[in-house]
């Protein structure tokens, strides 16, 4: 991977997710504070969703239809890591790239795996 590149989008990542969290704070999704479980489960809801869309042949979003409702949803899953992580204080964009370089290291399928 370009070290460049990296550091650009680390940097990027969490301009973007202050951004995000900032939008959640003025909308007021975090006034009594947020349990940890519960906002991973918000996650998972955005990903269902996103495979309801696919599901239902994956027409354009009802909110932003220049794209589909996978690629919303999809978007709606990353801007609440985003947001988790610049509540936390969490280094999430310079972990995707040290996670990507591990996965090149693994084995094919990763020693096997089914899925």
């Amino acid at each position: 991977m370009n070290p460049n590149k990296e550091n650009k989008f680390v940097i990027s990542f969490g301009e973007i997710a202050q951004e995000a969290h900032k939008t959640a704070l003025s909308k007021g999704w975090w006034e009594k504070g947020r349990e940890d479980g519960t906002v991973i489960a918000l996650m998972h809801s955005e990903l269902s969703e996103a495979l309801e869309a696919l599901r239902h042949g994956n027409p354009p979003d009802d909110k932003i239809p220049e794209f589909s409702g996978a690629e919303a949803e999809l978007a709606d899953v990353i801007i609440r890591i985003m947001d988790l992580a610049a509540y936390k204080g969490w280094a999430v964009g310079a972990a995707v790239i040290e996670k990507m370089r591990m996965n090149q290291t693994r084995e094919h399928r990763h020693g096997g795996k089914r899925f």
